[in-house]
């Protein structure tokens, strides 16, 4: 099934085995640990942060480049293993795992000074990047794009052995052919397809919704959860009432939050 809902907030991690992690010992932190083979290896990965619960349990890099968030590493619990994720304005854009402190110090400098995400790859190749990210990195309008592109090729896998995957599958294609909502950001949570006005975590709410029912119908709602527009016996209609619901001056989705949006 396809899914959209990828919260980029820092979760709180587990601790880990302490005899993993000889390292950290040593140095009396994880950051500690950073700054020590940051050292050795002739990186600068700038102030390092702290969790202020257990000094051994995660640490945090800050960036030089304004749109990118803190870059928070955490361990394994049970093998030793460290984690980072990199997020930028609502995005997950590089990703992975290394059991090499040095190997992940690495790839923490090229994030915060700003690398693109394949010159990244090449500095670290533990490092994930997905063709999605690469497309972010271009633009919203790239995004929005690909995104449409893999939305569809998933939907017609699942809608070979699920129904409602069948049923979505027809609206957002019918959508897709709409240039006002192809030019916005596709999604979809329990076969609803919904559509954000900008292409970061957490999407808009602004725009009415598709829910496939199971009676064959399909119900518009939004830009609210619980305000249904209207109830459909053909995929051609829903997709008329949630034209007819746009926002004034609906234009292509932007880079960023909902959040950011409220900005301005």
């Amino acid at each position: 099934m396809t899914s959209d809902t990828a919260p980029p907030g820092r979760q709180e991690p587990l601790r880990a085995d302490a005899s993993l992690y000889p390292d950290l010992a040593s140095a009396g932190s994880f950051a500690g640990a950073l700054e020590t083979v940051a050292a050795e290896l002739g990186l600068s990965l700038g102030r390092i942060l702290v969790d202020g619960s257990d000094p051994y349990r995660s640490a945090g890099v800050e960036n030089t480049v304004a749109d990118r968030d803190v870059c928070w590493i955490s361990l394994g619990s049970v093998d030793r293993w460290f984690f980072f994720s990199g997020w930028s304005r609502g995005v997950q854009l590089v990703s992975g795992a290394t059991q090499d402190l040095g190997e992940m110090a690495r790839a923490l400098e090229a994030w915060r000074n700003g690398l693109r995400l394949k010159e990244i790859r090449e500095v670290s190749p533990f490092v994930e990047v997905t063709e999605l990210a690469e497309a972010h990195e271009k633009g919203p309008a790239e995004a929005v794009a690909v995104k449409w592109r893999l939305l569809l090729e998933d939907l017609r896998q699942e809608s070979e052995r699920l129904e409602l995957a069948r049923r979505t599958l027809k609206v957002a294609e019918l959508a897709h052919a709409e240039p006002q909502l192809r030019r916005l950001l596709p999604l979809t949570s329990h076969w609803s397809l919904h559509f954000s006005t900008c292409t970061g975590f957490p999407y808009s709410w602004d725009v009415p919704f598709i829910d496939p029912m199971s009676d064959e119908r399909y119900r518009v709602c939004g830009p609210s959860r619980g305000t249904v527009i209207g109830e459909t016996e053909t995929a051609e209609h829903a997709i008329t009432l949630v034209i007819a619901g746009l926002p004034a001056n609906c234009g292509p989705a932007v880079a960023g939050t909902a959040g950011d949006q409220q900005l301005f």
